[in-house]
């Protein structure tokens, strides 16, 4: 069977495609690779999160690592991907490995590559992993494998990026969602030890099926937090983190939902607030609010194809020049890293800094970014469809075709951008199509000034595209 990697690694359904002699051949072909790159380190982590034989198939891929000649330490329960990335910086080691689907449905797992700089593997090497697999592997002396744990080390490193003295003054309750995922009880366990207020937690709990939903912190998958905030007054919020804890999401007090795009323009608008400085990382998906916060900062802006990776890139770039470091970087799905942490998303991380800037402006999630809207004379109104098509899609005629679209509603396209791909960019806003290499879906992504003019060019586009069915 020929396995198919992604962008972060290889993901496939449980007893179809991933299934423990499959873990073995990319543990195989990972190891291998690894052990031919010169200078690295013969050492690797394995995690894995909540899902189904999480434990069972980490174990494999740890000892499969182990007799390929690897130093290999297995880390005990549940664990957040950042937590993991944290973890293989920290120690020095040569990469990691999470057993993990990451927001995929419960019949999904994965193998998610690590680099030794605590972050997404890079294109060359998940490529290279992908091309030795089944390769004859060269003659090795076994290496090591021991059990680990990286909550203390990890949280105590969250303490050092957040203002725990602000947050435990202002008195503020921590809500935290962990979707039955990785992160349950870490939260928790921090504002125990670091923050001295009240916790409040919803699906804490590990579940494989992630309580029906899928763990990805959306809407849709939120009514459970929405009604544990519906009473909830002030400007409390609920952090929400996906299934391996590297994505955030936020819902208030009330019960209303608070945007990835929101979440970015918050954290960035706090981080430059408090004097800090670098590069702002946005991928082509995002708020265009981020730019125009970002000049209002007197901030650089670079824009990346969708996918964390890209983001990575430009944070190892500033680690080696100071000149091109990264004050923050995101993506339209909820995946942001900040300054002086790992090259990683960290849905805790980020779940925790929101919480600061609550707490030292006293102002709700929301509130905040009224003012920011104001600040930079920019409404933003968003939404995003996943067309689940019935077959394939023209892709070269429907992107041509987007591509060629001179008006989306009442605004004229001021800019076409295929970074990936086609982006139609109009005075407050615009309107994106995507379609995916590997599966019958097409992106739609819109940001507008209204939502009446959201749902107007969603379904332009949604017509547009259902055009180009074979």
């Amino acid at each position: 069977m020929k396995l198919t990697f992604g962008t972060d690694g290889w993901r496939g359904v449980i007893a179809d495609e991933f299934t423990f002699d499959n873990v073995r051949r990319v543990a195989q072909a990972h190891a291998a690779a690894l052990l031919s790159t010169p200078g690295a380190a013969r050492s690797a982590v394995v995690a894995h999160d909540t899902r189904f034989l999480g434990a069972a198939f980490a174990t494999t891929a740890a000892q499969t690592l182990a007799q390929a000649g690897l130093d290999v330490t297995l880390l005990q329960g549940p664990t957040p991907t950042p937590a993991l990335s944290h973890a293989v910086r920290r120690g020095g080691h040569a990469g990691g490995v999470m057993i993990t689907a990451s927001h995929n449905p419960g019949q999904y797992q994965g193998y998610k590559l690590k680099g030794p700089y605590g972050g997404s593997a890079t294109p060359a090497l998940v490529q290279e992993v992908e091309s030795r697999i089944d390769a004859p592997a060269g003659a090795q002396a076994a290496g090591t494998l021991g059990e680990g744990d990286a909550r203390a080390a990890y949280l105590g490193a969250l303490a050092g990026l957040v203002d725990t003295d602000v947050i435990r003054a202002s008195g503020l309750p921590v809500y935290h969602d962990a979707m039955h995922g990785a992160a349950g009880g870490w939260i928790e366990q921090f504002t125990r030890e670091h923050l001295g207020v009240e916790f409040h937690g919803v699906r804490q709990s590990p579940d494989p099926q992630f309580g029906g939903v899928n763990p990805e912190p959306i809407p849709s998958n939120l009514g459970v937090t929405a009604q544990a905030m519906r009473e909830v007054r002030g400007p409390a919020f609920a952090m929400v983190t996906d299934g391996d804890a590297d994505r955030i999401g936020a819902v208030l007090a009330g019960g209303g939902y608070f945007n990835s795009h929101q979440i970015f323009a918050v954290l960035l608008h706090h981080l430059a607030q408090r004097g800090r400085r670098g590069r702002v990382v946005r991928t082509v998906s995002t708020s265009g609010i981020i730019e125009r916060l970002a000049q209002h900062h007197g901030l650089e802006v670079v824009q990346t194809p969708v996918g964390f990776k890209y983001i990575t890139d430009h944070f190892l770039e500033g680690e080696r020049d100071p000149a091109l470091q990264v004050l923050i970087g995101g993506e339209e799905s909820g995946g942001i890293g900040v300054q002086g942490h790992v090259p990683e998303r960290d849905g805790l991380l980020n779940g925790l800094l929101l919480q600061e800037t609550v707490a030292a402006s006293g102002l709700s999630l929301d509130e905040q970014f009224r003012a920011i809207e104001q600040l930079v004379d920019f409404r933003h109104h968003y939404d995003r469809i996943d067309l689940h098509l019935p077959g394939p899609v023209n892709r070269a005629d429907l992107m041509d075709d987007v591509a060629q679209t001179a008006q989306l509603g009442a605004h004229r396209v001021q800019q076409v951008i295929t970074l990936d791909g086609v982006k139609l960019a109009f005075d407050g806003g615009y309107g994106m199509v995507r379609a995916s290499g590997t599966e019958p879906v097409v992106r739609l992504y819109v940001e507008a000034p209204t939502p009446g003019e959201v749902q107007g060019i969603l379904e332009q586009l949604r017509t547009l595209t259902l055009r180009h069915l074979r």
